[in-house]
């Protein structure tokens, strides 16, 4: 008998039990971590010869990352994936759930980045693909003028899902060309409406929820993406072909060692990187981006 199960615990949370002969693996994190959310991201990685299993439920939308850990993990067979991903097994496949991925690799979870490198971002010397500029080269914020980039981060991923790249387009959002962004590339909103619903001059909302068919739809695409996107001392308004846009939030991950090495972060060096105690701007929920962005395209 070989089975995998994945499933919602009443509240949020994730139970993962997993069957091989007489070999059971569990693990599962609980509804109080995780609460609810519009989007949730489960990874799950193994390492059979060192007896190391990661189970990870991350809220993108909430830059929030918990992880447990499972002791020696049953590995999955090849026979057993390909199954699975093409259906030729006994599998039920959540109507909730948005796209599924294999990797041969332990794949990092938390801060990810979702600008894509031919992004124009503005600097002294004018615009620059975000892809072009280096740790010590500088940027135009809106809020603290010019800022030195401290990393670049970038990574390619399925372009499915969470990750399926979104096009913004001209004039909207103040652009003066079109941009792609990742889902969870977060614009700033400001204006006295935003300021009358929420009380905040302005918000961070998801680019996923303000498509609407024509100011941001969705990008076609191959199988996958690459994104990139910086690391400043602060979290920052970055100026994309005229639009603001966040830079990466990575938080206090420097003093979280088990997340440091679990993320794309981990080759840095961690007493160069910096501290965000807080996201620069208020962050919508997801119920509040939706409406703000049904009020703004009516």
């Amino acid at each position: 008998l070989r089975s995998l199960t994945f499933q919602a615990i009443p509240g949020g949370g994730i139970a993962m039990v997993q069957v091989q002969g007489d070999h059971i693996c569990h693990a599962a994190i609980s509804h109080a971590k995780a609460g609810r959310t519009d989007v949730a991201r489960i990874t799950y990685a193994w390492d059979a010869d060192h007896k190391w299993g990661r189970m990870t439920l991350e809220k993108p939308e909430e830059t929030q990352v918990t992880s447990v850990y499972v002791d020696n993990p049953c590995p999955l067979s090849l026979e057993d994936i390909r199954g699975l991903m093409l259906g030729r097994s006994d599998q039920t496949f959540s109507t909730d759930m948005v796209f599924a991925a294999l990797s041969d690799q332990i794949e990092p979870v938390g801060p990810m980045p979702t600008l894509l490198p031919d992004t124009p971002l503005a600097t002294p010397w004018g615009y620059t693909p975000a892809d072009k500029l280096r740790r010590g080269d500088t940027v135009l914020t809106r809020d603290d003028g010019v800022v030195p980039v401290l990393q670049k981060v970038k990574r390619m991923v399925p372009a499915r899902g969470s990750y399926h790249p979104i096009r913004l387009r001209a004039p909207y959002f103040g652009l003066q060309q079109d941009i792609i962004v990742s889902p969870d590339q977060r614009l700033i909103i400001d204006g006295p409406e935003v300021e009358y619903l929420f009380g905040q001059e302005a918000v961070l909302v998801p680019a996923r929820h303000l498509v609407n068919g024509f100011a941001a739809l969705k990008e076609p695409c191959g199988s996958t993406i690459s994104y990139t996107q910086l690391i400043l001392p602060r979290h920052e308004t970055l100026i994309a072909a005229g639009t603001s846009v966040e830079s990466l939030y990575i938080g206090r991950i420097r003093r979280n060692s088990e997340h440091l090495v679990g993320s794309l972060l981990h080759s840095f060096d961690r007493s160069l990187l910096p501290e965000h105690p807080r996201p620069a701007h208020h962050v919508l929920r997801w119920y509040d981006a939706i409406h703000l962005a049904r009020r703004r395209a009516g």
